[in-house]
């Protein structure tokens, strides 16, 4: 039986830190995921219209495996710039890939869109999500906020506000998995209109209400609500993190960041449509051990209960804040 880690966050898998840079007036952010040794990284896009930086590099054939960060970030295209701000950190630590003399920080990333939530986006020249990178990366800690903050700041699915969630589990044979996601999906979290997530069957505890599934379960539950009738419906993507303590191989990581792609499967009703850009990256530090065959086919399993519960948990903590285009899960009745 799978149980929560002590804080119920990435951040249970050693080597990992998380630093949250938010704008209010922006109602956007940036996530960044420090490692505190470079990791086995890995990533695989399933929506049909991905915004990354440094994806390419990830493939097992590549000759770089391993990173130094991960930044999720809203601002779609202009987003990317966060990536940056947290190489330059970094790059003043004399953190990166040694070539010759010089230190390269390897930072992959990808962004959502967030750009039509209602957020002030006159920026003027140039966009501010580098210099949000950049604090990101000095606020890196074990213990982070989730819901309104960060990557999911400016976060919506289909008639909710999302949010940045995380969640942990620990399997019977100590191994721990942790999952961070920025839910910013094109379809529903909940079970038609209700209180109730689709993600329910997995939530240890009360981490996202403890409702259970509906019963009767309503008449709507299979209808597929998206946002693609509103205002925002092109302002999609969930974009993710899977990381273990385990030794992985390039290919393993690769083949963990699919399997929590089951997780928002299971969490968003639709999920990988043509307008979300949904993405994993998988992450392994390595603190831990090589896993035999049986027990990574377990570590699979549950990459996709601990993002499905990732997911909830980020719409379950999402805060109200002015011109909010809808309202936080917290408010429904």
């Amino acid at each position: 039986m799978l149980k929560a880690g002590p804080r119920n966050l990435i951040t249970d898998v050693a080597g990992l830190k998380v630093g949250n840079a938010s704008d209010s007036k922006l109602k956007s952010g940036t996530t960044v995921i420090l490692c505190d040794s470079p990791a086995t990284a890995a990533v695989k896009v399933l929506g049909g219209a991905p915004g990354t930086r440094e994806t390419d590099l990830l493939e097992p054939h590549n000759t770089v495996e391993q990173v130094n960060a991960l930044v999720l970030s809203g601002g779609s295209a202009f987003g990317l710039d966060a990536g940056s701000g947290v190489q330059a950190a970094l790059r003043e630590k004399g953190i990166g890939f040694e070539v010759g003399t010089q230190r390269v920080p390897i930072v992959p990333g990808a962004v959502l869109f967030d750009l039509l939530n209602g957020g002030d986006k006159d920026w003027g020249r140039y966009p501010p999500y580098r210099e949000l990178g950049y604090e990101a990366t000095q606020s890196a800690s074990s213990d982070f906020t989730l819901g309104t903050v960060g990557a999911g700041t400016g976060a919506t699915v289909k008639g909710l506000k999302g949010g940045l969630g995380s969640a942990s589990s620990i399997l019977e044979s100590g191994v721990t998995i942790g999952a961070l996601v920025a839910v910013n999906a094109l379809g529903m979290v909940t079970v038609g209109k209700s209180r109730h997530f689709w993600a329910a069957p997995f939530e240890i505890g009360n981490e996202f209400g403890g409702l259970g599934l509906p019963h009767p379960f309503p008449a709507d539950a299979a209808e597929i609500g998206t946002k693609f009738s509103d205002a925002a419906r092109d302002a999609n993507t969930t974009i993710g993190v899977i990381a273990t303590d385990l030794i992985l191989t390039s290919a393993q990581a690769k083949r963990l960041a699919i399997a929590a792609h089951d997780g928002y499967a299971r969490a968003v009703w639709p999920a990988h449509t043509p307008f979300d850009g949904d993405l994993v990256f998988a992450l392994a530090t390595g603190t831990s051990r090589t896993p035999e065959a049986a027990e990574f086919i377990d570590l699979c399993a549950a990459a996709a209960s601990t993002m499905a519960r990732a997911i909830a948990r980020g719409v379950h903590a999402a805060t109200p804040t002015d011109n909010d285009p809808f309202p936080v899960w917290q408010s429904l009745r």
